[in-house]
């Protein structure tokens, strides 16, 4: 059985996956590693670091003729940072988290796939509005940022994928070996969007020893809260937490965050902790999935084996 879907036929895929942009995380390696194997590889622009961006576009581009991409957080990037990924021609470009559609007639006039993820049905119909031509519904299971009054996977998808019908929607969201790509598509999705099982790999960028806590830890470690962004400074709008294991600063302000955001002291404690070791130098992003992943292979293996167990999923659904 070959899993073709409106989302391989529409970026001529040989898989329904797509890796998530993994901001810092998904890099040029990995995505054109992912590409290579049958998926979509979609680099991780974020915030939109020029200097990132300059460094790592030149790896993908390099390191594989199929179809990549590269995926921003629309609330945080400026419009100039997606027009230089436009200058490398990537296939398609991702929009999350924030209004689309600054950004999103560059896209299109560049002539890349606009692919934009949404968190609740408003989100939705204002994607479908600027046109995009693929949705990622993401649920609450997703590792790193997500809407702080969310919906679940299994919940979310067949009702984004009915609203956009007959658009492409990929789910997202704990999905992390076979099975949950075989859900999706019972679902309704045309494939799914997959980044923590993608991050325990060779050559994700993110930190070994987080990939490794990811690899020995458990959904039950994971947590949703915004307490870890607000001790970085980082400006991540309030209706985004981010699901991250487990985190000692976390304990210690579990349902403080306006208290927490009023506080220097606590935030120079917090610094204080990294700079000494006592807390990882960032949070380790993770999915609620992660009691799938116990080994760290090349991104290739990963895609061929979700790929394979999606058919053989399916098949047994089946009875074939």
């Amino acid at each position: 059985m070959t899993l073709r879907t409106a989302f391989t036929e529409l970026l001529g895929l040989e898989h329904p996956i797509a890796l998530a942009p993994m901001g810092g995380s998904a890099g040029g390696e990995l995505a054109a590693a992912v590409g290579n194997a049958g998926g979509l590889g979609l680099l991780g622009g974020g915030n939109g670091n020029a200097k990132w961006l300059a460094r790592e576009l030149p790896i993908v581009t390099s390191g594989t003729r199929r179809p990549w991409g590269v995926g921003f957080q629309s609330w945080a990037v400026d419009r100039a940072r997606v027009e230089q990924a436009l200058e490398f021609r990537p296939s398609a470009v991702m929009l999350s988290f924030g209004d689309p559609r600054p950004l999103a007639d560059a896209v299109r006039a560049a002539g890349a796939t606009l692919i934009i993820q949404v968190t609740g049905l408003e989100e939705a119909r204002q994607a479908l509005a600027v046109g995009a031509d693929v949705l990622i519904a993401q649920g609450t299971e997703a590792g790193g940022h997500g809407a702080r009054q969310g919906w679940s996977t299994l919940t979310f998808v067949p009702v984004v994928a009915d609203l956009a019908a007959p658009v492409p929607v990929l789910a997202a969201g704990g999905i992390a070996d076979g099975r949950g790509i075989a859900a999706a598509l019972a679902l309704g999705a045309a494939g799914a969007l997959v980044g923590t099982r993608l991050l325990a790999t060779a050559e994700a960028l993110a930190d070994p020893e987080a990939k490794k806590a990811i690899a020995a830890g458990s959904g039950e470690d994971t947590e949703r809260s915004a307490v870890l962004d607000i001790a970085r400074g980082s400006r991540w709008p309030r209706e985004y937490v981010g699901r991250t294991l487990a985190h000692p600063f976390l304990d210690e302000w579990r349902d403080r965050e306006d208290e927490l955001a009023a506080s220097p002291q606590a935030r120079s404690d917090y610094q204080r902790g990294v700079d000494s070791g006592e807390f990882p130098p960032l949070p380790v992003w993770a999915s609620q999935a992660i009691d799938l992943i116990t080994d760290l292979p090349p991104a290739a293996e990963v895609v061929a084996a979700l790929a394979a167990q999606a058919e053989n999923a399916l098949g047994r659904a089946l009875g074939r």
